[in-house]
């Protein structure tokens, strides 16, 4: 099945090349150039995926993330062109699951699309199953996740960053290994994307899941 990339870029020679490359690459792309349009076209064509510029006339790509993962979850992939980490978290914390820092490669940009959506597609493949763990429970079907029985709303990397600590509870989880599991980032960089995701799993499942394990990594929880 051809997947469906929504391209969200002001720059009209940066969306061009980004589209040409992915309609290369077999995907289906549609664009939008500003705040509004976005949110309008992803309703419209309910994209499997959405690359997204943070700097966008009408209001930000950060407002943009919002308003489409408000909607319905989908993998986000967001441009930023300021460098700047407080523009990273809060991407992180508003839904988006990776970045690119312009000028980037559109080579690389490729194989960061190709990698969010192997990932969504091993989450859908998997059999109907659920893990418990203590009053935490994940529907790996449906993709819903339950805690005290009180449903908490994941992005789809929060919710396999979630599955890959519950498949092995206690067991510490370096972050490099998270980002190498998870992200399928093989160079072990960019281990703010992992705290930052850490960081919004704990808000929307309280404080006490995930334990930290200082220098290390992270692992979850489980009453004795």
């Amino acid at each position: 099945m051809t997947r469906r990339v929504l391209v969200v870029e002001d720059d009209l020679t940066i969306a061009g090349s980004v589209a040409a490359r992915l309609r290369a690459e077999g995907f289906e792309v549609d664009l939008a150039h500003d705040g509004p349009s976005a949110v309008t076209r992803a309703r419209d064509v309910r994209p499997d995926l959405v690359v997204l510029d943070v700097m966008l006339p009408g209001f930000d790509g950060l407002e943009v993330c919002r308003r489409i993962q408000a909607e319905r979850p989908v993998p986000v992939l967001m441009l930023t062109a300021r460098g700047d980490e407080t523009d990273l978290l809060v991407g992180l914390a508003v839904g988006a699951d990776d970045y690119l820092t312009k000028p980037f490669s559109i080579r690389e940009l490729a194989a960061r699309v190709h990698a969010l959506l192997r990932r969504v597609e091993r989450a859908a493949s998997a059999a109907a199953a659920r893990i418990t763990v203590a009053d935490l429970e994940i529907d790996l079907a449906e993709r819903r996740v339950v805690r005290g029985g009180e449903e908490a709303h994941l992005t789809p990397t929060e919710f396999e960053l979630l599955v890959h600590l519950a498949e092995r509870p206690r067991a510490v989880q370096s972050r490099e290994r998270l980002l190498s599991e998870v992200w399928g980032w093989a160079d072990g960089t960019g281990t703010r994307t992992v705290d930052s995701h850490i960081k919004a799993l704990r808000r929307k499942l309280g404080t006490d899941l995930i334990r930290t394990v200082h220098g290390i990594g992270y692992a979850l929880e489980v009453p004795r």
